[in-house]
This record gives structure tokens, sequence and C-alpha cells, in this order.
């Protein structure tokens, strides 16, 4: 039997640039390229999302121009003037001790040493104290890092449906879910009623876990400052939790499930899950997909303290600035430029995949295939999160996969690499070298790079995604986003054999042949997608199928596009509503038929077949 081919049927999220499906997201980067027309679409698309005026002038559009993209973080999330945190005071009594009063409730027990309480009254006490003391004093201070890939401002995916205490990441997953599947325009419902429901995957996760006061963050945080840990903070905090929530709330799916974690290469992760599923036959969708909300002043912090992200310091030493000015947050991410650091962000992406017998059988949408992912590690190293050896690995592999797909001459003239691009010096030299290297090694002359983390900064698990998803919108209209955030190249970037501008650059979309994804991640977790272009995927399908094949998906995909095209209407008014069922048709062990053949599930017709085959007939 051939392989099956992971065609990308649907995609769909959110991130600082906007709503992914029908590209909106991808425009917004290249929007000053764009036809008026088209332009307003993705204003009009923006203004839907947050709730903000549309009127078609001048100033609605340097309203939500200003409230997407990189930028200042917005106090809705924290106040970066102003982060609040516990300070450490080692107090000592002198000739007199040190007292208080305080009610009885509050006392800690056990008391500490040096402790003399006296009742006042029922409720009240009176404490000296007649030693040192170690006291932790809430206060604030103004955070280093200023600037974050945050989403636009004014969108609150909690807010569309009954998110119920969710983790920001969760409330991105609940609404990166269901746009995507609302992309595909095929109905869930005809989904079940045709792929069993052992046949499907789910792989979606976050790289850092849940980590604000929601989830993990108010777990390890809560009694340290006074407060209770709730029972949903340890739940809600599983790293592959969106995972979880996708199965449970919007699909209701029984199929493959979980997670892979690679850092900031997560989602390739999870796409080499999804497509080898696929591939093998033991699925015939793959649900794929990261939720990353990490713009939390404990995460920052952390990054902060590792000197990876660009602070308002370095950013002002770059620009010439003085102590006090602020410096452009919209140019906080320069890859492969000077620069001082990567800029955090915040995404959800999700990716539909069918296998090709389905895709054609439905008149899905072709706006992709995904043929390989190549994951190596960096083997011995000398720092954990120092880029090592592991990225030539990936990236020479998925161009040899591109260069076996598509012949010499279209890898060398009719591709496309998505850059890792953070922003940081050391990823400008590293990762320089390799995307040349393999380059001039493959005769690739000018090798166009693509690096989408100037517009929308590093949101780690879902970075990857990202990058795929306004690749699918470079072949829809033919527009290579420019690193508009930097001046000129770095001296010490390697470029002899790259298409490095910070000029937006119109290209053929109808030649594009392939499209390198590539990821790199803390502890040596590097990765990298072969992807081809929607008309070499065509190609493939009508030339397996045949053209009867092909002419019945032509006639069927009209319906899938009148569907589409009815929720981006709705989304792009503010109206479309995310799915979530809780508490919908939950099945139990009364719902479960069971025999040596088959296993059968509600009343739904839903069946999973057990009569399976030994794979290893010769070894037994």
């Amino acid at each position: 039997m051939s392989v099956r081919l992971p065609v990308v049927v649907g995609f769909g999220g959110v991130n600082a640039a906007g709503r992914s499906s029908g590209h909106h997201g991808y425009r917004r980067m290249v929007i000053d390229a764009l036809p008026q027309e088209l332009a307003d679409q993705t204003w009009a698309s923006l203004a839907g999302l947050t709730g903000q005026c549309w009127d078609g002038t001048d100033q609605s559009r340097q309203s939500l121009a200003n409230s997407s993209l990189i930028r200042r973080i917005e106090p809705h999330l924290f106040d970066v003037d102003a982060v609040a945190w516990n300070r450490r005071i080692v107090a000592h009594s002198e000739q007199m001790p040190m007292s208080f009063s305080t009610q009885h409730k509050h006392l800690p027990e056990p008391l500490p040493p040096g402790w003399n309480v006296n009742a006042l009254d029922d409720l009240h006490v009176h404490v000296e104290i007649d030693q040192g003391m170690m006291f932790l004093l809430p206060t604030t201070r103004e955070a280093s890092v200023k600037a974050a890939g945050q989403l636009p401002s004014g969108f609150e995916p909690g807010k569309l449906y009954q998110s119920r205490s969710h983790p920001r990441g969760l409330q991105m997953t609940v609404f990166a879910a269901s746009d995507a599947l609302a992309n595909t325009g095929i109905d869930w419902g005809l989904l079940q009623a045709r792929v069993p429901v052992d046949q499907v995957s789910v792989y979606a996760g976050s790289g850092m876990s849940q980590l604000d006061g929601s989830g993990n963050g108010g777990l390890v945080k809560a009694r340290y400052n006074g407060r209770k840990v709730t029972s949903k903070n340890c739940p809600f905090g599983f790293a592959e939790m969106p995972a979880d929530f996708i199965n449970a709330y919007v699909l209701g799916s029984l199929g493959t499930t979980g997670t892979s974690m690679g850092a900031c290469a997560s989602f390739l992760y999870n796409l080499r899950q999804g497509i080898h599923d696929i591939q093998s036959g033991r699925s015939r969708i793959a649900i794929v997909g990261n939720a990353e909300a990490p713009i939390t002043p404990e995460v920052m912090e952390g990054y902060a303290a590792m000197g990876a992200l660009a602070s308002d310091k370095g950013l002002r030493q770059l620009d010439g600035l003085g102590e006090g000015e602020d410096p452009d947050y919209r140019r906080a991410c320069r890859p492969f430029a000077e620069n001082c650091g990567f800029t955090i962000a915040e995404s959800a992406q999700m990716v539909v995949l069918f296998d090709d017998e389905l895709a054609l059988e439905l008149g899905a949408s072709v706006y992709a295939s995904v043929t390989d992912v190549f994951v190596n590690a960096d083997g011995h190293k000398k720092s954990i999160s120092a880029p090592g050896v592991g990225n030539y690995i990936t990236v020479a592999k998925a161009v040899a996969a591109a260069r076996a797909m598509v012949g010499d001459e279209n890898l060398r003239t009719n591709g496309l690499v998505q850059a890792h691009g953070t922003g940081t010096p050391q990823n400008r030299v590293t990762e320089s070298h390799i995307l040349n290297e393999v380059a001039r090694t493959f005769g690739i002359a000018k090798w166009p790079v693509v690096a989408v983390k100037a517009y929308l900064g590093h949101s780690i698990g879902a970075a990857a995604a990202d990058q795929l998803v306004a690749t699918l919108g470079i072949w829809e209209h033919g527009w290579l986003p420019g690193i508009a955030t930097i001046d000129a190249v770095a001296e010490d970037v390697h470029d002899s054999h790259l298409q490095l501008q910070n000029q937006h650059c119109q290209i053929d979309p109808d030649a594009q042949s392939y499209a390198v994804i590539n990821a790199k991640g803390f502890g040596g977790n590097n990765a990298s997608a072969t992807v081809l272009a929607p008309g070499v995927t065509r190609r493939m399908l009508a030339r397996r199928h045949g053209s009867a094949a092909w002419l019945r998906w032509q006639n069927l995909h009209e319906a899938v596009c009148e569907k589409r095209a009815q929720y981006e209407a709705a989304a792009s008014s503010g109206e479309a509503r995310p799915t979530y069922k809780f508490d919908h048709g939950v099945l139990g062990q009364d719902d479960i038929e069971l025999s040596t053949q088959r296993l059968r599930l509600g009343n739904e017709g839903f069946e999973v077949d057990l009569e399976l085959q030994n794979n290893y007939p010769d070894m037994l």
C-alpha cells in the first residue's frame, strides 16, 4: 500500500496579528503591500475580533494597527511599571521589642521563636518580638522588559464562552480549535459519521504549561502569597491540557491524543506525530497545534535572568537613546540584525490534516501537504541553552526531502525557509550559518528567508505553528513578509546564499513548490519540516487518484468554500462563537457494547474494530 499523504485542509487560531483563519493574521503582517480592498477586509476582521470600531477611516486603521503585533505590554496582562513582588526585609529589635496587634486568626501556627502573644479581647491579640525577624513586604518594581507579542487589544477569548476560570492558554485553545474546524468548511458531525472514532488524532500542548494564576502559576505561588490553592490549579496546569480540552469540549473525540514537548520546537514535534499517524494509516484525521500564554511577570523574569529577552535598556543602547526614554517597542525583535534578545509572545494555532483520500472524498480545501518532520538533538553540550549541531541535520534532511519530491530545479528556485529567527545575537550567527551552508551545498543561490517573529514575537511552543500558518498565507497572496523591524543585516550574519530583506517581496505563488519550517529549542531540541505548496499537492492528488476523482473533488469543493465563507462573514463581524460543549453527550459504562470483533459506543453508531492483524507473522 502506498503511503498516505497528510494534507492541510484547515487552520485557525490567534496571535498578535489577529485571527489566523482566512489568512488574516498573515495579511496583517503584509497589510501595507495588499490592495486596499483586501487590506480593509483584514482591518474589518481585526475590528470584529476585538470589538473595536471599523468605519474605513485612516483613524480607524491606525487604532487597529496600534493594538496589534508587538507592542508595550498592556495592563490587563500586568502593569509593567508596578509588578507585584515581596521584598525580603530582616529587622532587628534593639532596646524595645517590636510589637503589633492583629486578629487571633491571623497568627501563624506554630508561633515563630521569640514571639510573645497576649490577648486583647476575644478577637485580637498583641504580639511582641524580642529578637530579629525576617518579613516579606508586598511592594512593586519596574519590569526590565516591557514589550511582548500580545493578542490584539480588546480580544478576550474567555468572554466568548463559559470559561469557568480556565487559564488563558486554554481559553485560546478553545478559540483556535473552533476557528480551525470552521475554516475546513466541513461539519464535524459529517466527519464523525465518515471516520471511525479511533482514527482521529489530537496532538496539542504547551511548551511552558499553563503558568498564569488559574494554572500552575497559582499552584506554586498561592501559599507563598498567603492564598489557598484551588482544586483547578493542578489539573489545568498540565502541559497536554490543550489536547484534553479539544477532545472533551470541542470535538468529543475518542481517538489518539497527547502532546510532545520540545521547548520552542514543540509544535513540529506534535506535527510529526500527526503526519506519522496519517502516513501509517492509524488515523485519517489529525488535529495538531500548540497554545502558549507566557506573558506573565514570572516567565518573563526567568527569560530575562538568562539575558535572553530584549530589555528596555538593551533596546535603548541599540538606538542610542538616553536613560528614561522609551524605546520603539514595535522594533523590539530584530532577527538577523544588530539585536539584543527575543520578544516573548502568546499564540494558539491549530492545523487540521486529512489523508489524501479523505480530502478528495469530502471536497476539502488543499492548503498544503506536510511530508516530513525531522527531529535531532545536539549531542554533547557545553551549555543546555546553547545551540548545537543538531539543526544542521534537520535542515539538511528537510531540504533533501524537498529535493526528492520537487526536483533540483524547483528546489533551487521555487522554495523558501521560515527561519526560527528569534532576534538574539547568538541566533543570528548560528542559524544563518546553518541555512547558508545548506543552501550553498544544495545549489540554492539566494534562498528566501522569512522571520515572522519580527512581527509576532516568540510564542515558545507555538512558534513554528505561527511560521507554518504564515507560509500558507504566502502561498495564497504571494508576498514574502520583509523583516520590517531591521535597518540592515548584521555584519556577522552568514548570507552569501540567503535572501534577507526588510521590505516585502512579491513572488508568484503558483510557481512555489516547498517551504522548510525551522525550529530550535532549549536543551538541543531541533526540528525542521518539509511542506509542499498547494499547487504541488493538488498535482500529486490528481496523479494518484485520477481525473474523475479530481473532477468530483472540484464539484464538492464549491460547497466547502461556501460554508467557509459563511463562517468568515460571521467571524469578521464579531458574531461567531467558539464551539464549547460542556457536559454534552457524556458516555459511561452503560453506553458500551463489547464483543470480540468490535466495540460499540452510544447511540451514534460509533464503532471500534477489534479484529486486529498480526504485524509480525514472520517472527511467530
